[in-house]
């Protein structure tokens, strides 16, 4: 024989209650389901719009301090070395910053010196006309300030002129 307990106003409440979760957890999960799958923005949300073309970002970054104790690399040195080697396979532009960089060296010195870092943008359908060009950018710099190397650095972008 089944125990039987009695039914009090606290046990009813209770099972309303109960009752009444479980109808809005039935009646609120399909639409929260759907929205947990959406791969795409809802129609009333803003969406970004994506600006420019394709291009690459190259940015080569050279040291000042010689390896051999001389002179550090000036201003002046360093913008003639622009103007001579790097300005003419990129007439269309160009951007040089000024920074404090630190590496290890060949000796595993940790070396810190004053910078600059040069940037390049050019479409991206031109990166195999370019690569060559900064490569020799590259090599110039080394050879005429006595450089181990100068770093490169590339990422797809997108830009807009």
């Amino acid at each position: 024989m089944p125990l039987r307990l009695p039914v009090t106003r606290t046990h009813t409440r209770t099972r309303v209650a109960v009752a009444a979760a479980g109808l809005l957890l039935a009646a609120g999960a399909p639409a929260a389901y759907a929205t947990l799958g959406a791969d795409t923005a809802s129609p009333t949300a803003p969406t970004a719009q994506t600006r420019g073309k394709a291009y690459v970002e190259t940015r080569l970054f050279f040291g000042t301090e010689r390896p051999d104790g001389g002179p550090d690399v000036t201003d002046e040195q360093f913008m003639a070395f622009v103007d001579r080697e790097v300005t003419p396979a990129f007439p269309a532009g160009l951007t040089v910053q000024n920074g404090r960089g630190q590496w290890r060296d060949r000796t595993g010195t940790i070396e810190r010196e004053r910078s600059y870092e040069l940037i390049l943008l050019y479409p991206a359908a031109e990166a195999p006309l370019h690569d060559p060009r900064i490569e020799r950018i590259r090599e110039a710099y080394q050879r005429a300030f006595g450089q181990e190397s100068v770093a490169r650095l590339e990422e797809p972008t997108l830009a807009d002129f």
